[in-house]
């Protein structure tokens, strides 16, 4: 690292953030509506957005600053191993063209807001919309702090806030502006917001990744010396290896597949995705999104090079900052951390927004003030919105960052266990209500309980270490969100059968089967109409 504060740098990232701060304010001017005081206006930008607008929010809300520095540093850390993100991010498109164009039609026609609107609406429960809505809250809060420890390790490296000695308020401050200036932005402008800036912010990412891919391998004597350091050092380490051990296959198969499943469950993945103006646009981003994957796949390349450039840090976050300052000239490492830093700006307000919006209208709404009118709703959003940037904001700045971790990898677990209930419901009346309850509780315990057990070799943390553990009946060390997962889909089945069998209330549905196909422009629901009885598509 160098010493002092690199000015250039520094002066380089101000820059892009004072564009993006203006893109910011700006963006409640875009495609304005004549009633801004409803939550399709503020929190799904009017579902107004096209393929590329929506390409680039989705790509600005999957891919974070997080995964701009976690998942370079992982393969830094453990080698091969770090690359499961690239075969979930493969994983999931084809999984989500079979069930988002369903969830955007439905959501079109009765005008849903969130997962939890759809699962009272198809299930007729408030007790289980109200536990998709909490578990939803619960992994996002740690998801928009970990926003922070990318902006933070970006700061760190260019050497802004002094030492550990400074003073907190004085080390602190950049972020406290960074963020500051997100909520104020945030509040004026909701998700057209984050939507501007994801164009600057994935621009600035594949120049950055494009640049990096060529470049540094040249400086380095190409990827022939970078594969042949990096295998070095991870056998004289015994810390991982170039191919994943045979003894970490299932961890790395279960993980990949668990992740793939889980990743369009986070709130902020269905607002952005709802926010698009018809389901053809979904089914096309479908196809282009992976697009990001490939990308992602050049980005985990890079923790093999910080080894390559000889980059020895303490905490595996600096990595990749630490890679940029030490190979990339002072002003374009300024536009790298420039895209690592909007990069986490992007995500973290899609998030808060998601997160309010489930307050809003599945807490607020459904169990505190039930005849709460579009106006107020959008105020509610509007204030939480700010109180969940708050949170996350003292969860970072008071607590060891690899807690923040831990519990974002507790989230993936937790948000998981909602699978069932919403791409079960998309398809299928079947489930019994309660069942699908039963078998949510079942998984988060289980989940919770398991990665409580799990201790950390490497820092010596002895609960919430990690996310894997041995497989009940199999003996393989998996991933404990599928394994949860496994054990709440079988509850949810058996007590579906004693359910049915006892003739249990199952809720009123008040979806038909036509709405899973409706496109925009196709007639509404009847308001007058009563909620449909029958079973939607089987």
């Amino acid at each position: 690292m160098k010493d002092g504060v690199n000015g250039v740098a520094l002066g380089v990232c101000i820059f892009f953030f004072l564009l993006v701060t203006v893109m910011g304010f700006l963006a409640a001017r875009w495609r304005r509506a004549e009633n801004e005081h409803s939550l399709d206006e503020w929190g799904l930008g009017g579902r107004s957005f096209g393929t590329w607008v929506t390409w680039f929010l989705l790509g600005g809300d999957l891919y974070t600053a997080y995964t701009f520095v976690a998942v370079p540093a992982a393969v830094y850390a453990t080698g091969a191993a770090g690359f499961f993100a690239v075969p979930y991010t493969i994983l999931v498109y084809p999984l989500i063209f079979t069930f988002l164009p369903r969830l955007w039609s439905v959501s079109h026609r009765h005008g849903y807001v969130t997962t939890s609107d759809f699962v009272r609406g198809r299930f007729g429960s408030k007790s289980l919309s109200l536990a998709v809505a909490l578990t939803g809250i619960l992994a996002t809060m740690p998801y928009i702090a970990l926003q922070l420890v990318g902006i933070q390790a970006v700061l760190d490296v260019m050497g802004v806030g002094g030492g550990e000695s400074t003073h907190w308020f004085v080390k602190d401050l950049p972020l406290l502006i960074a963020f500051g200036v997100l909520a104020a932005y945030t509040y004026s402008s909701g998700l057209r917001a984050p939507a501007l800036i994801a164009f600057v912010k994935d621009t600035l990412i594949y120049i950055v990744i494009a640049v990096a891919i060529i470049y540094i391998p040249i400086k380095l004597g190409g990827f022939g010396e970078v594969f042949a350091k990096a295998g070095q050092k991870f056998t004289e380490t015994g810390s991982g290896g170039l191919v994943p051990a045979a003894a970490g296959q299932w961890t790395y198969a279960t993980l990949a597949l668990g992740s793939a499943l889980a990743l369009f469950m986070y709130p902020h993945s269905i607002t952005a995705t709802l926010s698009s103006r018809s389901r053809e646009v979904i089914r096309r981003n479908t196809t282009i999104l992976p697009l990001y994957s490939l990308m992602l796949g050049l980005l985990a390349l890079l923790g093999f090079m910080a080894i390559a450039a000889g980059v020895k840090v303490k905490n595996g976050q600096l990595a990749i900052p630490q890679l940029f300052e030490n190979m990339f000239p002072d002003w374009f490492a300024g536009v790298a951390f420039a895209a690592i830093a909007i990069g986490a700006l992007v995500p973290a307000a899609i998030m808060s927004i998601a997160a309010a919006n489930l307050f809003t209208r599945n807490i607020y709404k459904d169990f505190i003030r039930p005849q709460a009118t579009p106006k107020e709703e959008t105020r509610v959003s509007k204030i939480v919105s700010l109180l969940v940037k708050v949170g996350a904001l003292v969860f970072v700045l008071t607590m060891d960052k690899t807690v923040a971790i831990n519990f974002q990898l507790l989230g993936g677990i937790w948000i998981l266990q909602t699978f069932p209930a919403l791409v079960g419901g998309l398809f299928t009346r079947w489930f019994h209500r309660w069942a699908l309850l039963a078998g949510w509780a079942v998984g988060m315990v289980y989940g919770t309980v398991a990665a409580y057990g799990v201790a950390s070799p490497t820092s010596g943390q002895k609960h919430f270490g990690g996310s894997a553990k041995e497989i009940p009946g199999i003996g393989e060390i998996g991933y404990i969100g599928m394994t949860a997962f496994v054990l709440n889909a079988v509850v949810a089945v058996l007590l579906t059968f004693v359910l049915r069998a006892v003739n249990a209330p199952q809720g009123v549905d008040e979806t038909r089967p036509e709405d899973y196909t409706a496109d925009a422009g196709d007639p509404g629901v009847e308001a007058e109409l009563p909620p449909a009885t029958a079973a939607a598509p089987q």
